[in-house]
């Protein structure tokens, strides 16, 4: 479907860019020829995802807590400053912990929803009000999560997933007289380094168990969301907006992730 040249000359800001799913989405974006900007908080992360990257095209990294609107001001700044505009925004970056909703704490409750809903709407309206606005152009693409059925085990990143999925369909129709569109990938269980990020035991119960409750038998790949990532950036769904797309095998309409 896509030639090498089909981001030439574009620029891709895509966030939590140095691991997982943000990873391999930069790595793609990278080989179809765009040049491609990771941020993270993590800079040692960033520059060992550098490494690798560059292997595949022209790729800078910016240490970036999207959790901070003067970092991402600072962020967008710089890229002024260097003459580049953003043409594609992936809001990949957030974080969450599995747990019951009544041991959540009021800590833990702010901290992702500080993170996943309030840093998605930070970064997109500033590098709208910067870059996408200003030159009546632009494409939106946040990774979100499967909230089809709500989201036991981690009502946090439901409720803040589920406030992304709306303002998917919001800003897709108030900012489509700037020609911005704006669409949501929603990940099933992917099997990625984030995974990396859970006690042992839950690792352990997600790769045996939890493919026994997907239609589709089996974890996703990070590379099966990347390229639902290229397409919704791509020429081929201009006439796509305000769309919440799952890749998850399956399991939105069927089985459940956790047993109560």
């Amino acid at each position: 479907m896509f030639a090498t040249s089909s981001f030439t000359n574009k620029n891709v800001l895509v966030t939590g860019g140095g691991t997982g799913i943000g990873f391999e989405i930069s790595k793609l974006f990278l080989q179809q020829n765009a040049q491609v900007f990771i941020t993270s908080r993590n800079e040692e992360k960033l520059k060992k995802a550098i490494e690798e990257l560059s292997k595949f095209g022209n790729c800078n990294y910016f240490v970036t807590d999207i959790r901070q609107p003067e970092q991402i001001e600072t962020l967008a700044q710089t890229l002024k400053e260097q003459d580049k505009s953003i043409d594609i925004l992936v809001n990949n970056a957030g974080g969450q912990f599995l747990a019951p909703a009544e041991t959540i704490s009021i800590n833990g409750w702010n901290s992702v929803i500080n993170n996943n809903l309030n840093g998605t709407w930070y970064m997109s309206s500033l590098i709208a009000k910067h870059f996408f606005i200003p030159e009546k152009k632009g494409n939106i693409i946040n990774i979100i999560a499967n909230i089809f059925r709500g989201f036991p085990g981690m009502v946090h990143t439901g409720a803040a997933r589920a406030g992304v999925d709306n303002m998917t369909k919001t800003l897709a129709v108030e900012w489509s007289k700037y020609k911005i569109r704006v669409n949501a990938i929603a990940p099933g269980v992917i099997y990625s380094s984030g995974l990396d990020n859970y006690p042992a035991i839950v690792k352990e119960m997600t790769l045996q168990e939890v493919p026994k409750r997907v239609p589709l038998k089996r974890l996703g790949k990070p590379e099966e969301v990347a390229y639902l990532a290229l397409f919704l950036a791509s020429e081929f769904a201009e006439y796509i907006t305000g769309e919440t797309i799952y890749v998850d095998g399956g399991q939105h309409l069927w089985g459940d992730t956790w047993q109560l």
